[in-house]
């Protein structure tokens, strides 16, 4: 019987996606192409943040990986099991004791630091999809950097309900040049791209598809003069557990009351300021 590979990744493999990765920081919010394997998860799953996390992780890495902020999910479980089985390296649920974070939908509370490296996971990876279905007309978009489809999707939204309503997958200016979606990340996390100490590499395994945000670049969300960027608002809410109102909330609905109440989305960032509250009051 073959001896599964470290990392499962053959070495050609993990060089090909590297490659494809430095060339993404060379050229911040490019989408680069790559020859995505078929991994042991489905595409659409995380296939492509996967390889990402294989390709770079070495045996003195921590991994943490988390689903929509939470570190207990299947889906964050199962590809947490299927690195550590193939690599025997350490995983956390704490942000910052982590080397790499492989996350899908959410960029954690905790600030991350130049020497860590965020993945994420993209099932769409093109901002220009939704006006125009042909990749060789979106490339040509891009190559020219016609990029008025993406402020008239923003200005339809406007004229219908009078601001943005585009809540997740809002498209950004990287360095100036291309626009890129930043995966299905809430706006409430679009600043937290601008000028990220940590690396922020993509991933979108079933699109065959690599980008990068390099540390300290300069990321805009798009935008008008007249209706400016604004996050989600959680004015008058706060987290039910820790009381904080400055995070990104989840509403939920308790089953036996009917009372809706709001938790942190962050679930690892919640219980770190929980036990730091039972630990001032011992």
């Amino acid at each position: 019987m073959r001896e599964v590979p470290f990392a499962l990744l053959d070495e050609q493999s993990k060089k090909e996606i590297r490659r494809a990765m430095l060339k993404g920081v060379a050229i911040p919010g490019y989408q680069v192409p790559f020859a995505s394997r078929e991994m042991p998860i489905g595409r659409g799953w995380g296939t492509g943040g996967l390889q990402l996390t294989l390709a770079l992780v070495g045996k003195e890495d921590t991994l943490k990986v988390i689903d929509q902020g939470a570190d207990d999910s299947v889906n964050a479980v199962n590809i947490k099991k299927l690195v550590q089985k193939t690599t025997g390296i350490e995983t956390t649920t704490r942000t910052q004791d982590a080397s790499i974070v492989q996350s899908r939908h959410r960029i954690p509370e905790v600030r991350l630091t130049q020497e860590q490296i965020l993945v994420l996971q993209v099932p769409e990876p093109e901002p220009l999809r939704a006006i125009e279905r042909s990749e060789y007309k979106t490339k040509r978009y891009h190559a020219e950097k016609e990029y008025s489809g993406a402020y008239l999707m923003l200005f339809e939204q406007i004229m219908r309900y009078n601001q943005t309503s585009q809540g997740a997958d809002y498209p950004v200016l990287v360095n100036g040049r291309y626009v890129m979606n930043p995966s299905p990340i809430p706006r409430f996390d679009n600043p937290k791209i601008h000028q990220s100490e940590a690396l922020i590499l993509f991933g979108a395994g079933r699109e065959k598809k690599i980008y990068a945000i390099p540390p300290y670049t300069n990321v805009q969300s798009l935008a008008f003069e007249d209706y400016p960027f604004v996050v989600e608002q959680f004015e008058g809410k706060a987290c039910r557990e820790t009381g904080l109102s400055n995070v990104f909330l989840d509403e939920l609905t308790d089953e036996q009351t009917g009372e809706t109440y709001y938790l942190c989305n962050d679930t690892s960032y919640m219980e770190e300021v929980l036990a730091r509250k039972v630990a001032i009051k011992q």
